[in-house]
Order: C-alpha cells, then sequence, then structure tokens
C-alpha cells in the first residue's frame, strides 16, 4: 500500500519569521493526518528556524533545490543536498518546472542532482510534466518519458526505493487551470507503466507519484480518488496554513 504524501512548496515566499508563523500554525491543524506524509519546503534561509520548531511533529521538511555536487568546494551560491539535510530536511524538490523553464536546468544536471540528494540520505522529489505547446503538439507523454529516462539515469535499484515522482503539467502550475482527474490519471498511468519497463513491475507498484498543478481543497479529493495518485505537489495553496490542512485532511470517503 503506497502512503500518500501531500506537499506544500512555498517557492520564494516568507521571511523566517513568517515561515515559522505558517508552520507553527499548521502544526495542530494536520496533527491528526496519519492517512499520509505531510511536508513544507521553506526557501532555504527559513529552513533551520521552522525544522527545530517542527522537531516531533508528523511534518517535515524538503528543500525547493540542491546543487549537483556531492562534495562542497567553490560552487558560489549553491546549496549542497547534506547541507540541506544538516540544517533538517529529510526531502528535496528536484527538477521543479521553474527551474527547467527559467535557471534552464536539462535533464543531465537534474540527473546529477538527484544523485548528490540520495548520496546526502534526502529523498527527492523529482518533477516532471509537459508544456501546453507540448501537449497540444501530441508529444506529451515521450516528453514526459525522456525526463523519467534522462532524471533517473544510473540509479540503482535500491536508489529507486527512496525517490518520489511529481507529474506538474507546467500548463496548470499557477494558472487555474488544473488537469481533469481522468487527465492527471492518465499522464500518472503512464508514468508508472514506463518506471515498469525501464525498471521492474514491482517498483512501479511501490513507486509514489504525485500530482502538482493548481491543487485546491476543492479538487483534491477527486484528484486523490484516482487509483495512481498517490498525493500532490502543492504550489500557491499551501502558503496559507488553513487552506493547506484543508488539503492535507482531504474528505476519504
Amino acid at each position: 500500500m503506497r502512503r500518500p504524501v501531500i506537499a506544500g512548496n512555498w517557492k520564494m515566499h516568507k521571511f523566517i519569521a513568517d515561515s515559522v508563523a505558517t508552520a507553527l500554525a499548521l502544526k495542530p491543524l494536520v496533527a491528526n493526518a496519519n492517512h499520509c506524509e505531510v511536508i513544507i519546503a521553506p526557501v532555504f534561509t527559513a529552513i533551520k528556524s521552522v525544522a527545530d520548531r517542527l522537531e516531533g511533529s508528523n511534518i517535515k521538511i524538503a528543500g525547493q533545490d540542491c546543487a549537483p555536487e556531492k562534495k562542497h568546494g567553490a560552487h558560489t551560491g549553491e546549496v549542497a543536498a547534506d547541507m540541506l539535510r544538516d540544517a533538517g530536511a529529510s526531502y528535496v524538490i528536484v527538477g521543479h518546472s521553474e527551474r527547467r523553464q527559467h535557471y534552464a536546468e536539462t535533464d543531465t544536471m537534474i540527473n546529477r542532482k538527484m544523485h548528490a540528494a540520495i548520496a546526502a540520505g534526502l529523498i527527492p522529489i523529482l518533477c516532471i510534466g509537459e508544456t501546453l505547446a507540448q501537449r497540444e503538439a501530441g508529444i506529451a507523454e515521450r516528453v514526459v518519458r525522456g525526463q523519467i529516462e534522462g532524471g533517473l539515469r544510473e540509479l540503482t535499484a535500491s536508489d529507486l526505493e527512496h525517490i518520489i515522482i511529481a507529474y506538474e503539467p507546467v500548463w496548470a502550475i499557477g494558472t487555474g487551470r488544473t488537469a481533469t482527474p481522468e487527465q492527471a490519471q492518465q499522464m500518472h498511468s503512464f508514468i508508472r507503466r514506463v518506471f515498469a519497463e525501464k525498471f521492474d513491475e514491482e517498483a512501479s507498484r511501490r513507486l509514489r507519484i504525485l500530482y502538482g498543478g493548481s491543487v485546491r481543497p476543492d479538487n483534491i479529493a477527486g484528484l486523490m480518488a484516482q487509483p495512481d495518485i498517490d498525493g500532490a505537489l502543492v504550489g500557491g495553496a499551501s502558503l496559507e496554513a488553513e487552506t493547506f490542512a484543508r488539503i492535507v485532511n482531504y474528505d476519504r470517503g
């Protein structure tokens, strides 16, 4: 049985005090959410403060990105994966569409970050997904397959036990447009099939695949009802504790 994951990506929002206040407001609201893993990804500068205040709670911390290098050194401006772990993170988002679009991250770069994250003992959340132009051109599955194969290159069977994939249709991120539950399920099922083909059937059954793209309290239950959707990577709706808590505590029927 795959345990669902509800993760909130705060992106470049909130100073340290705001981050701590939001985390502390969220803590009692999701304290009884034993049905899923709850994760928040604050900005780098707030990770340590938030992690310290949430110690002992059921809320885990993720970094929003990490450096591709495994060793410390002359990499100005980068944050190593083991530095994130040292600050209190146990997960890291890798290959988010905004990194791919705005910072020209390639599958090769993302693959290096996956290896670095795993080497540091973090659980990477690998983000994949097509743009609107790619979907309309009928190549969405080809794009997603390439991102899976590129991002997971040379990872071992043991490594694959410690990853999460997040499908983010780029055309639905921050636009208010959301893939229907059926559209999301179709791609999630495809991702699981590709994973089975590339690795093995049993590993694909254990793989957790999250949906990301304008997830809100009013659409989470429909998404989670789909057989291959194992959770959500939430953007804007995770910035307010009460709203995010409503997503975490979705109606499970």
